[in-house]
Formats: C-alpha cells, sequence, structure tokens
C-alpha cells in the first residue's frame, strides 16, 4: 500500500489502521508525513485512540481521520469546527482535534474559524495548508498566492491570499503556530505543544500538493520559510502579529501563545455540581439554560 511505504517504520502502533485500509492520497503527498507526525505528537501528548476523536470536513486533508486508528466524525464540507466545538463540550474528557485542509477552514469553513476561535472551545485544528484545491482538481484556496496559474484561473489569481495566522492572532487566539510537514520533528513538536495547550489551538501546516500545485512545492516551502528563533516572545501578541504578517519568508514556529482567557465549556457550565459530561446525564437543561444565559 502507499501509505504503509511511505509512513515511518517507528510511527506508534496504537494509532495504525490496518494495512489492508486503502489510501486515496497520491504518491508524494504531504498529507503523509502531516498523517506520521500526528500519530507521534499524539502518542507524545499521552493520547490514546479511546480517548481522542477527530472531526474533518471534506477533502483530500479532511479523509486524515479515515486513517488513524481513533473516534472520527467526517462531516460537510467547512462545517467540522461546530461539531467538534459540540463534541468537546458534550465530553469535555475527549482530546479533540480537527484535520482539514486549507480550503475545508479558510473558505467554506471560514465564518466558523472566527466565531470558534471567539469562543474557545479546547480542541486542536491542524490546517492541511497546500495553497491549493486538492480534491477538486486544482483551483485556487484561500490561500493561494497572486499569480498561481489554475484550472479555473487561466491568467492568475489576482485575489489576495489570506493570512489565517494574523486573522487568529487578531482575535486573540490562545495557540497559534505554523509547521512545514518537509520538517516532520519540528512539526511533531509543535503539534504536541498545540494538544497540551488548553484553549483552541491553530496550526497551519505548509504540505506539498504534488499534482496540482507545481509551483508550492517542498523545495519553495523550505526556501520561503525561517524557524523563529529563541528571541522570539510568544506571549507578546503584537510581536506575534509583526511576525505572522511576514510573507516573503513564512515564519514556522509557535507564534502566539497565552492562558489569559477561559475555555468554552467551563463558561457555559458543563459540568458545575454535575461532574458527569452530558452524553451521561438524564436532563440537560440546566446546560442549555446556561447556553442561553450566555446569548444575553
Amino acid at each position: 500500500m502507499i501509505r504503509a511505504a511511505q509512513e515511518n517504520k517507528n510511527t506508534p502502533k496504537q494509532f495504525d489502521v490496518p494495512q489492508d485500509v486503502d489510501n486515496q492520497w497520491c504518491p508524494g503527498c504531504g498529507n503523509f508525513p502531516i498523517l506520521m507526525t500526528l500519530k507521534k505528537a499524539l502518542t507524545d501528548a499521552g493520547c490514546t485512540p479511546t480517548n481522542t476523536t477527530f472531526v474533518s470536513g471534506i477533502g483530500q486533508a479532511a479523509k486524515t481521520p479515515q486513517y488513524m486508528n481513533s473516534h472520527f466524525f467526517n462531516g460537510l464540507h467547512g462545517r467540522a469546527l461546530p461539531v467538534a466545538t459540540g463534541i468537546k463540550a458534550a465530553n469535555p474528557d475527549l482530546n479533540v482535534m480537527v484535520a482539514s485542509g486549507d480550503g475545508d477552514i479558510y473558505g467554506e469553513g471560514g465564518g466558523h474559524l472566527i466565531h470558534t476561535i471567539r469562543r474557545n472551545p479546547n480542541i486542536t485544528v491542524i490546517v492541511h495548508d497546500n495553497m491549493i484545491y486538492g480534491l477538486t482538481k486544482g483551483q485556487a484556496a484561500p490561500t493561494s498566492r497572486k499569480g498561481l496559474i489554475t484550472p479555473t484561473q487561466p491568467r492568475g489569481v489576482y485575489d489576495e491570499p489570506i493570512n489565517p495566522l494574523t486573522l487568529a492572532i487578531s482575535l486573540d487566539a490562545p495557540f497559534v503556530a505554523r509547521a512545514n510537514a518537509g520538517d516532520p520533528k519540528q512539526a511533531q513538536e509543535i503539534i504536541t505543544a498545540a494538544i497540551n495547550h488548553k484553549g483552541f489551538s491553530l496550526v497551519d501546516i505548509f504540505q506539498a500538493c504534488v499534482v496540482f500545485n507545481k509551483k508550492n512545492t517542498y523545495q519553495w516551502f523550505n526556501e520561503h520559510s525561517y524557524t523563529l528563533g529563541p528571541d522570539h516572545d510568544a506571549s507578546d501578541r503584537n510581536q506575534a502579529f509583526a511576525r505572522a504578517s511576514e510573507e516573503d519568508s513564512f515564519p514556522l514556529g509557535i507564534l502566539y501563545q497565552h492562558d489569559r482567557r477561559d475555555v468554552f465549556e467551563d463558561m457555559v457550565g458543563v459540568y458545575d455540581d454535575d461532574k458527569r459530561p452530558l452524553y451521561q446525564r438524564e436532563t440537560n437543561q440546566d446546560v442549555i439554560q446556561a447556553l442561553l444565559s450566555t446569548r444575553k
């Protein structure tokens, strides 16, 4: 199998799926190293298949949970974040992960991204950012660079690309980072830190689409990025925003991190005096009233 051939032999086995599971990714796809890195990061963070739930939308990256031995919910295009928020509210003891593409999260799901950051559920969002729509044959995505030639932009992309990191920092997301699939070690460290952080965590991962994006290749991402040094203060919002705004050479690492915000599950009183998660209760009227009170 392609997947078996491309995954590192040292990948933690507990998150592996059976070898006969058919993988639909192209040989050389950047999703393979991200999948391997995710398994290692989850193990490093002390997660298990039984306490981990993945949520995704639609797209090649959104197939990631299908190749993980864990609970998962594969839903509608762009709708992963509200589902993940609901799962975390229903059972806060679960480690809830979102794995989807730049089109799914930043395009169809862009509105949900903004309001999920505002709510601040304790979930980890991994975005496979290849600057293209891979499943639907290569049209421009929200992060596509200006001038990129695609089947639907034959004269080149003229829209300004979205900058997901500056967007997240402007909304005071408590954990904002970027990694490169071509550097699995650093990516693993970043994802592990994101999982361990309490609050909404966004990790944008550069990954090559070897079929439909011939410009933003593994080499291009390596040449157009750099690793943040020890002089970077991730707690300084202004400094983080300035670094995230750099696009001639993209910074890699944890750009912004703080613990000043309460998480969604705590604010709506999921537990309160009743220490059982929502799915174990006979009535959820108290929680419904708590949710309604937040709208006032």
